[in-house]
């Protein structure tokens, strides 16, 4: 029983979905020029993970994930899954 517990809540806090303003207003200038070339295309900012390297944002694209790094380098192959 306590096992299914921690399992729903940690389903719950990924499903959790950020404010898409407060997303958008913690990238650097150089990710949100790239972001918004990548929206063109109907890629959605999906969240950010902070890093040793800095903040990484994910952009996706149906199932498939992109990577704009805190100086704005776009990655269409990135090594990450999404849950």
């Amino acid at each position: 029983m306590e096992e299914r517990k921690i399992r729903d809540a940690l389903i719950e806090r990924r499903a959790a979905k950020e404010n898409y303003h407060d997303l958008w207003e913690s990238l650097t200038l150089a990710q949100k020029f790239s972001a918004s070339s990548l929206a063109k295309y109907g890629y959605e900012l999906g969240f950010i993970r902070c890093s040793s390297a800095g903040n990484v944002a994910i952009m996706v694209l149906n199932d498939n994930a992109t990577t704009i790094s805190s100086d704005g380098d776009i990655n269409t192959a990135p090594d990450i899954k999404i849950r």
